[in-house]
């Protein structure tokens, strides 16, 4: 689809464009989309509306965006000649070595004109370039918001307003011959600020200290105080024209006479070439991933140890949500890690919903049913859950300790933790890993010079102040991301590591096939030592490691984790169901070394003592046949505030609950066992406790999602046959939607029944296209083109080229119908 003769609106270049270059706008600017334009007037009434215009130009990589604010400082429309000059400059030297960038920017130029044209920015040939009208406005220069050129306004913008009078005195004090009108006088001083030669003469007069001042300006902002006597270099400017008033304190160097001083340039140090990312150290790429795997097993043991220490109810919930900073500080310390460190895992675990709130009336944290099924999966399997949780996660852990907008401090698993541009940094970051070869760690800075120059609108202007908390936040999360990447595994030593490259290309079961032979076998055994210890050399098989740590206490932990037993630990076993007999055959299974004779003495001890206290609900009770034993407890000072009583000689009753008397018997030395109503002892076996079925929480989009090719081909077609149908002409009434009679336009076509009946039977016949009136069942008015196929029984079946499908309409519900000077479906 093409023109003869240049478009004239937005609307007319993008109705000139094919369906392809229809698509790649729709792609790139989603929002669009929502919902889909009526026709082509819509869609570039759409592309022009602030918001939109916001979210495209946030997206532009720093040269694309320099481009715009080049046209936002230049006449409109703006030759491509003018727009190359602003970003090359005139070629006057200027002592700053432009010629090492003037190639650069002249080959880069049609590639940033070229985006900013497909999003629907630019629009026009290149000999009259137009910047959308929004766009202009948001770049352009003005007292509140100066230009990111630095550039002030016009000539003709500064002395809107001024006095004749004035006017003529700064002719003169230029020495510019007098005019008869201000429009005259304005267009004479801004021939003059841009001409090159007599601009030289006039700033050759100019006293040292003005030239100063005017250096000062130059490069912006261009706005300077002034006192009501200004010294005489500022009124030698300001006499002629050089600084023109804007309030009775302000003044402002005009755009001519900068780009003058500029030798022509809108940008001090134009970017076109995307800054490199430099290599910080070179490793071998196989160290890097048994790095990567190393630390991918520990991030899979933290959480298994996270969710361990909730198993039975994790922390209750703040008020605000999320945890407090009590409960954060302890779970740092049972993982033996920081506080921001062990908010990463909490965040992580909650990401890939392994953790989530147990909706009871008083709400705790604890593990869902999914944790369960995760477990079962091998470990390789397991870390591409994670990881890939992780990727698109918009809940940003490195937040955890801040403060919000208002001054609220931003807890772990709280509600204001969501960043919908985390995922897409992420991908970014660890994108810009990828493109460097195997093993190689890139330079954090340079890597955070790359984003900034890829997004300049989402990082603020030099200088800015970060007391907000969001101040360079796209930088910041890059941060986060290059560490958390670390701990998770998906980078080892600093670089990227094959499995991760996998998981980038969206293939999880390459990088778990690549994991897999990298993750040590867990083992079968431990070795048992003469001072209660067992040293574990590796990781363990699950059911080993799960008997074992509740047998035993995690003492420390790195290549080879230490457990202790103790009276507690073994206790603690006993209560989970295990006899002495089961825990000796366990350890003389799983030991490479001889069980040694204390731990045996131990496991006995406690064995012999476990159960020999009954302890029950009466409120409480306990019963032993030894009544020594019940004597003793009786005659304790540490027993006092159980309030026990003799029931019987092997009874004692207390006021207080059977859980508060087992502890309280514990803490003075004894080993009681909790019984049923019916007697029995009861067990108590270490991790039941779930959540009832929770879904992950859904990630907080940063706008409308990236359209798939099936529905960007479904709204070209929707959009061109809208289009079609607003711009037909009619009939009988010489008009369009667009044309001269705007009175017709809309309007819906009145005919009478008979008149309708006629017509759509004639264009059925000779497969025509007609423009109907048509008010659906709900009243609705709308205005159709379509192409009947069959009219009989009251009802006429036809292909609506504004639906782009077949419908059938009801004749009584058609106001009337026109025929079109042109078959639209030709």
């Amino acid at each position: 689809m093409g023109t003869t003769t240049p478009p004239r609106t937005l609307a007319e270049a993008l109705r000139a464009r094919g369906d392809t270059s229809l698509a790649g706008l729709l792609r790139a600017r989603p929002d669009l989309l929502s919902p889909v334009p009526n026709d082509i007037t819509q869609l570039a009434t759409r592309a022009g509306t602030r918001a939109s215009v916001v979210r495209a130009l946030e997206h532009l990589d720093r040269f694309a965006l320099q481009t715009a604010q080049a046209l936002a400082v230049a006449p409109d429309p703006a030759p491509y000649a003018t727009l190359l000059a602003l970003l090359t400059g005139d070629g006057q030297d200027d002592g700053e070595g432009r010629d090492d960038t003037g190639a650069a920017i002249t080959a880069a130029l049609p590639g940033a004109l070229a985006t900013l044209r497909e999003q629907a920015l630019v629009w026009g040939e290149d000999e009259a370039l137009h910047l959308v009208r929004t766009a202009r406005e948001l770049l352009a220069p003005s007292p509140q918001h100066p230009s990111p050129t630095g550039l002030g306004p016009t000539v003709a913008e500064a002395t809107a307003g001024m006095s004749p009078g004035r006017l003529q005195e700064i002719l003169a004090a230029a020495g510019l011959p007098p005019t008869h009108d201000p429009v005259s006088a304005v267009a004479s001083l801004t021939e003059l600020f841009t001409d090159r030669t007599r601009m030289a003469a006039l700033l050759d007069t100019a006293p040292v200290e003005a030239l100063a001042v005017l250096d000062r300006l130059v490069w912006g902002p261009p706005y300077g105080e002034v006192t009501a006597n200004p010294a005489p270099p500022v009124r030698w400017l300001r006499d002629r024209g050089l600084l023109l008033p804007v309030s009775t304190r302000t003044v402002v160097l005009p755009r001519e006479a900068a780009l003058h001083l500029r030798a022509g340039r809108a940008h001090r140090v134009p970017e076109p070439v995307a800054p490199t990312v430099t290599a910080a150290a070179e490793r071998d790429p196989q160290a890097v991933d048994r790095a990567a795997a190393g630390q991918a097993f520990t991030a899979l043991s933290t959480i298994e140890e996270l969710l361990k220490l909730w198993n039975n109810g994790g922390p209750a919930i703040l008020r605000a949500g999320g945890l407090s900073v009590r409960e954060l500080k302890r779970t740092a310390n049972a993982l033996d890690v920081s506080e921001p460190i062990a908010a990463f895992w909490v965040e992580l675990a909650y990401a890939a919903g392994l953790l989530a709130p147990d909706g009871e009336a008083d709400e705790r944290y604890a593990a869902t049913p999914a944790y369960d099924d995760w477990l079962e999966l091998p470990a390789q399997d397991r870390w591409t859950r994670l990881a890939s949780s992780w990727l698109a996660a918009t809940r940003t852990a490195g937040l955890v300790g801040g403060q919000d907008a208002k001054g609220r401090a931003l807890s772990a698993l709280g509600p204001d933790l969501d960043r919908s541009a985390a995922p897409e940094v992420r991908r970014r970051v660890l994108a810009l890993f990828a493109a460097l070869p195997a093993g190689t760690a890139p330079d954090p800075q340079s890597l955070l010079t790359r984003l900034r120059w890829e997004r300049p609108l989402r990082t603020p202007a030099p200088g800015a102040s970060p007391a907000s908390g969001e101040a360079d936040l796209r930088s910041r999360m890059a941060l986060w991301t290059v560490n958390e990447a670390e701990l998770l595994g998906v980078t080892g030593r600093g670089a990227l590591s094959s499995q991760a490259r996998a998981l980038l290309d969206e293939a999880p079961r390459e990088a778990a096939a690549r994991l897999a032979p990298l993750i040590p076998e867990p083992l079968d055994h431990v070795l048992l030592q003469a001072d209660l210890t067992a040293v574990a050399p590796g990781p363990l098989e699950r059911p080993l490691a799960e008997t074992l740590s509740v047998l035993a206490d995690v003492e420390s932990k790195g290549g080879a984790t230490v457990y202790r037993f103790t009276p507690g630990s073994v206790r603690r076993a006993l209560d989970a169901g295990q006899a002495a007999s089961d825990l000796h055959a366990f350890l003389a299974t799983h030991s490479r070394t001889p069980v040694p004779q204390p731990l045996s003495y131990l496991i006995d001890d406690v064995a012999r003592r476990h159960g020999h206290l009954r302890i029950g609900a009466a409120s409480a009770y306990v019963r032993c046949d030894d009544e020594a034993v019940l004597n003793e407890i009786l005659a304790d000072k540490r027993s006092a505030a159980l309030r026990l009583r003799r029931l019987a000689p092997t009874v004692l009753a207390s006021q207080t609950d059977p859980a508060s008397l087992l502890d309280g018997l514990r803490e003075m030395g004894y080993a009681p066992a909790a019984e049923s109503a019916e007697g029995d002892v009861l067990i108590t076996r270490a991790g039941a406790r779930r959540t009832p079925p929770r879904t992950p929480p859904t990630p907080v989009p940063e706008g409308p999602p990236v359209p798939d090719s099936t529905l960007l081909s479904a709204a070209v077609r929707a959009i061109r046959a809208g289009d079609t149908a607003a711009r037909a002409v009619r009939v009988g009434t010489g008009s369009t939607q667009d044309g001269p009679d705007p009175a017709s336009a809309g309007e819906l076509p009145r005919t009478t029944p008979a008149e309708t009946l006629a017509t759509v039977q004639a264009a059925a016949m000779t497969g025509s296209a007609v423009w109907i009136g048509y008010v659906n069942a709900d009243g609705a008015a709308s205005q159709r083109v379509i192409a009947p196929v069959k009219v009989e029984g009251g009802f006429v079946t036809a292909y609506d080229h504004t639906a782009d499908e077949v419908r059938t309409y009801p004749l009584h519900r058609i106001t009337g119908v026109a025929e079109l000077a042109d078959d639209p479906s030709d």
